[in-house]
């Protein structure tokens, strides 16, 4: 009852707001849901955070730890993904789990601009890192001899700072082209984060050329991305299928197998979403989280359970803390 009667109040008083008026702040309504699910629904979406921090810290600290990982280009790239991973998830699920609480969802304009900055900031950097992974893949199975020459440290280093540049440069277009349009009348934004599509449709303008550079800069931009890493993948497959032992074959499906579901389980609902933006259909807030927060809780997982490689270095990881300890005692 408190919930729904904060609900009831911020509505009132946003419609009280005069329509030639600025909007100063949105009203996030979030995923539809039962009220009775709510207390549920808090506690999973809790777990999911909790789990994902946790997962993607165990990973970067065992690549930043293991010297065997991290020397390496394919594992260097590996914990920036979980770094990524780990802030994505902060971006969006706390106050997607307010949202299954009686705060208020009321969000500032500030806060919507901020959130939809680093939304697509990290979202398209961590784009370009999946197809920087399937290079480095591409390069290490099919080229094996020259590897070492062209992706050594320095380069993968350039390369994911290059990564980082534009993944800051799409998230600057996308919020300024966003907010530069005037918000002067409804601010209930229905969905559960500050995103493109959803903030278009209370824009008191012509929303034309933003629906069709979010369609190029987004969709068009990572649907090329993901015909890149399947390229890649393609010779990678043709690659292994050469090797002539059973366990050369199985340790490289093995490497490529994570990183080609992980990469799946991303894309996929992505270029549903924003090659579809004009779209108002209410599967998009499902499939939306889908890669907003269960992709970074999975990543962890499967590059653990699938990679031998840091399974290992985990061990090596337990093993040292416990033969610490028991030097000490």
């Amino acid at each position: 009852m408190i919930y729904r009667h904060r609900l009831q109040k911020d509505m009132r008083r946003n419609r009280n707001t005069s329509l030639d008026a600025a909007v100063t702040e949105f009203i996030l309504l979030g995923l539809a849901h039962p009220p009775n699910l709510r207390p549920l629904l808090f506690l999973v979406f809790f777990l999911i955070y909790v789990l994902t921090q946790l997962g993607n810290l165990l990973i970067l600290l065992t690549v930043w730890a293991d010297p065997k990982l991290h020397a390496r280009p394919m594992y260097i790239l590996l914990g920036v993904l979980s770094f990524l991973d780990m802030w994505l998830s902060s971006v969006i699920v706390p106050r997607l789990i307010l949202d299954f609480t009686a705060a208020s969802r009321v969000i500032p304009y500030g806060g919507c601009v901020a959130q939809l900055y680093f939304f697509h900031f990290l979202g398209s950097t961590q784009c370009f890192l999946y197809t920087l992974m399937a290079y480095d893949r591409y390069l290490a199975i099919c080229q094996p001899l020259r590897y070492p020459v062209l992706m050594n440290g320095k380069l993968c280093t350039i390369l994911v700072a290059g990564a980082w540049v534009a993944g800051s440069i799409h998230g600057s277009i996308q919020a300024i082209l966003t907010f530069r349009l005037p918000y002067c009348g409804p601010n209930r934004i229905d969905y559960f984060i500050c995103d493109i599509p959803a903030v278009l449709r209370l824009a008191c303008a012509d929303t034309t050329v933003n629906e069709l550079v979010t369609f190029v800069d987004i969709g068009v931009v990572a649907a090329s991305c993901f015909m890149l890493i399947l390229l890649s993948y393609a010779n990678i497959v043709h690659a292994i299928l050469k090797i002539h032992t059973a366990d050369g074959r199985r340790r490289a499906f093995s490497t490529c197998g994570s990183h080609l579901t992980v990469v799946t389980v991303y894309y996929v609902p992505c270029i549903f979403i924003y090659l579809r933006a004009g779209s108002k259909s209410p599967l998009d807030g499902a499939v939306a989280v889908f890669y907003t927060v269960v992709t970074p809780l999975l990543n962890p997982l499967i590059y653990t359970l699938r990679n031998q490689e840091v399974k290992s270095a985990l061990k090596r990881l337990t093993a040292g803390r416990q033969g610490n300890v028991g030097g000490n005692k």
